[in-house]
């Protein structure tokens, strides 16, 4: 691979993973509308504890000892020239700029919310976002949370034990939340939010005006088209998993009806080999489960592999979700395999092990310390 060109569009969670395992092997450029990763992971944290979330999870590219061979593009991608192998990404001074590839990996992920935006952010910018939110639900004194997925689920349990004064509800469709979990993840987790204090509302459908996105916090009356009375709040949290894939700069061609990157079991993309996809963006599966499930590794391999000449290999999506759920709470972390079985590292561990030593060395290959 020495002297071939691998673009990464797109440098979040599974961007960055990919840049790191592909950067010894290949010259690789990462292109970027954030000036670092800025995780779209563990939303609850992020809310309730935004400088400790910041720590782990706002983290900039020069940090990362893996992406010190990785030129990095602070723009936004505008389009691709598939015939040419050209990305094109208007840059922050008004102009634009052509990269060439050898293989293009697309991993620009999707927008859902205001913690999951794909335009453009200074440093400062991304700061503001994290400190408004915060600060808006720190002065409400009741907090309505909808939705029920795993953001909407550890928003509730992290809100309310951050501020044990307030009045925290959930609201989810179903007669439980986390229906791409484990059923036994759900009554473990359940247990865990009524402990907290949260109120926990199912069978409650959000009546939604044509295209509302939930991209802000509101506040005032929510209306059900399942039929209850409006519930009202001082601040609601729309977590209702309307994402959106960021693949505007794509022609059609590259997507399926939904928006979503269109791949071969080996994440690549149909007649264009050259071309790969991972994360949110990839239509792998009805989940697209590829982010969080190191498929960066398997991504890698085959950009690799591709260039040898040599047989790929096919990413096998789980059938249910897994993962850590809450999030960081005061007794430690908790993590759900995809049978539902639970485990857990104590508090402890997160800071002296599971971060410094399996997340930061065995995972990033390295992070500086922040300045």
């Amino acid at each position: 691979m020495t002297g071939r060109r691998v673009v990464i569009a797109g440098l979040g969670d599974v961007g960055v993973l990919a840049a790191i395992k592909l950067a010894r092997h290949a010259d690789v450029v990462g292109i970027s509308a954030k000036p670092g990763l800025v995780s779209g992971q563990e939303l609850g944290w992020r809310l309730a504890r935004p400088d400790d979330w910041a720590r782990h999870n706002w983290i900039p590219f020069a940090r990362f000892r893996g992406l010190d061979r990785v030129r990095t593009v602070h723009g936004t991608l505008t389009r691709v020239d598939l015939a040419a192998r050209t990305v094109s990404v208007a840059l922050p001074s008004g102009g634009t700029t052509e990269v060439g590839y050898d293989a293009l990996v697309i991993a620009t992920g999707v927008s859902n919310g205001f913690w999951r935006q794909a335009g453009f952010q200074t440093a400062a910018q991304v700061g503001d976002g994290l400190r408004d939110p915060h600060e808006k639900l720190s002065a409400a004194r009741s907090v309505i949370v909808v939705g029920g997925g795993a953001a909407a689920v550890s928003s509730a349990a992290q809100i309310a034990t951050a501020w044990p004064d307030k009045t925290v509800e959930l609201y989810f469709p179903g007669d439980r939340a986390l229906v791409g979990h484990h059923p036994r993840t759900w009554e473990k987790v359940s247990s865990r939010l009524r402990e907290a204090g949260v109120v926990l509302w199912p069978g409650h459908r959000a009546q939604l005006e044509p295209g509302f996105t939930g991209d802000e916090l509101t506040s005032g009356p929510v209306r059900w088209s399942t039929g209850q009375e409006p519930a009202n709040a001082d601040a609601v949290l729309w977590a209702i998993g309307r994402v959106r894939p960021n693949t505007g700069w794509l022609p059609a061609e590259l997507l399926d009806e939904g928006g979503f990157v269109c791949v071969t079991p080996e994440l690549q993309v149909p007649g264009h080999p050259e071309v790969f996809a991972v994360g949110d963006v990839a239509a792998t599966d009805p989940l697209r489960s590829s982010a969080r499930n190191r498929a960066d590794g398997l991504l890698a391999r085959n950009v690799r592999a591709f260039f040898a000449g040599e047989p790929l290999k096919s990413y096998r999506p789980p059938t249910r979700r897994w993962g850590s759920v809450l999030g960081i709470q005061p007794d430690g972390l908790e993590v759900f395999a995809p049978n539902g079985t639970a485990f857990r590292f104590p508090a402890w561990a997160f800071e002296t092990v599971l971060m410094p030593v399996i997340v930061r060395w065995g995972i990033y290959r390295g992070v500086r310390q922040d300045k």
